[in-house]
């Protein structure tokens, strides 16, 4: 169920701009991604399941967030498992939208027969970790030093939401 006033629908090139700028907000978070900069939409959509790509839209018509998943491996025992991000315009935080849109996500990865769903969150984005859980998601372990972030070695919190639905 969303938020009052915010609908969740299917993410198209009409959002590109708000989702791109959504996305740099948050990589200027420090907390919320690797990456340093946003990829082009192309590239976006190139990697991003498109039958899995939500945006949350107030009753203005702004992108508030967006959620989407890539395939972990082409391998096919691995068709059933997907790594998702979702960020949340920061004027919208704590407003039901990151569930909204994780809800949203869950609910058609089950129809599509996908089982688990996964993500690697930074131990300090605390607020994305407790949305996570609040969703079904429980934390698998914790990846050390996995990478550097900004010259700085960064662990990784794996997390992961198997379907009590899809077996």
């Amino acid at each position: 169920m969303s938020p009052a006033g915010i609908t969740i629908t299917a993410m198209g090139d009409q959002h590109a701009d708000a989702v791109l700028d959504i996305y740099r907000l948050g990589i200027a978070s420090g907390d919320a991604t690797f990456e340093t900069e946003p990829p082009t939409w192309s590239a976006f959509t190139a990697t991003r399941l498109p039958d899995h790509r939500w945006v949350a839209v107030d009753a203005a018509g702004r992108v508030l967030g967006w959620v989407a998943c890539t395939a972990v491996s082409d391998r096919c025992v691995y068709a059933g498992v997907v790594e998702h991000s979702v960020y949340v315009h920061p004027d919208a935080r704590g407003r039901g939208v990151g569930r909204a849109l994780l809800t949203s996500l869950i609910a058609a990865t089950e129809r599509a027969g996908i089982w688990t769903i996964q993500s690697g969150v930074f131990p300090e984005n605390t607020a994305s970790l407790a949305l996570h859980a609040a969703c079904g998601f429980r934390t698998v372990g914790t990846r050390e030093r996995v990478g550097r972030h900004h010259g700085v070695w960064r662990d990784v919190t794996l997390i992961e939401r198997r379907s009590p639905v899809v077996t």
